[in-house]
């Protein structure tokens, strides 16, 4: 049953880039379903409120212009021709449809064998990338994004982006396919956490929805 809820919400994300009007895709969980790690009120405040307005926004924002016709991945890939009200809501869509999907209440999710040794690959061990990825996050200034992603080649690198920027941007100095993303904007962990960004970064890897990242890697690597 799990695994046809997150197979038909796949789904509905993906049919969001065929075609405007923009809408969100329903939480996979309970706003609560990640206590202790990611609190039930910083959810549904962050999914209800922050995302549902970048969602409205970009639809306000792409009324009457040839965007209303364009996938979101085509928007995306010409951010930097675009208005900041597109490029920002646009982003904040994008981003956070992933990242719901990428957080999960199921404990202990393992990354896929091929998936581990790419990232073995790349980074030296599995410990060496967590600490890549969450120093990405602690050092990114003010608002912004960690991504895990898959470049041009195949190879995966981590990388940062302020505000609500991606990878898929051509604005962005390292492109590729974001697979794993971390929100470090304050609103995502601050009621929780306060100032310790850092805690916030530790407490992430515990809600990991590694099936859906590995999921992620093989789709990246098969649209190379």
């Amino acid at each position: 049953m799990k695994i046809f809820k997150i197979a038909a919400l796949s789904a509905v994300f993906a049919a969001q880039f065929a075609f405007a009007q923009f809408k969100q895709t329903p939480l996979p969980y309970a706003y609560n379903a990640l206590e202790g790690n990611i609190d039930a009120q910083t959810m549904e405040i962050h999914y209800s409120k922050h995302a549902a307005a970048y969602v409205a926004n970009l639809n306000k924002a792409i009324a009457g212009t040839p965007q209303e016709k364009q996938t979101l991945f085509e928007i995306l890939s010409k951010a930097g021709t675009l208005p900041m009200a597109v490029r920002n809501n646009a982003g904040g869509h994008y981003n956070h449809e992933l990242f719901w999907t990428v957080l999960t209440p199921q404990k202990n999710t393992q990354p896929s064998a091929k998936l581990t040794k790419a990232i073995t690959d790349a980074f030296g061990s599995m410990d060496a990338f967590k600490e890549k990825m969450s120093k990405a996050g602690a050092d990114r200034f003010g608002s912004g994004w960690a991504w895990l992603s898959v470049d041009k080649s195949g190879k995966l690198f981590v990388s940062s982006t302020p505000n609500q920027d991606n990878p898929l941007m051509d604005v962005v100095e390292e492109k590729g396919t974001p697979i794993f993303g971390i929100d470090v904007w304050e609103h995502a962990y601050y009621l929780k956490y306060q100032n310790k960004r850092a805690d916030y970064l530790t407490a992430i890897w515990n809600v990991t929805n590694w099936k859906e990242i590995s999921r992620r890697y093989e789709e990246a690597l098969s649209k190379k």
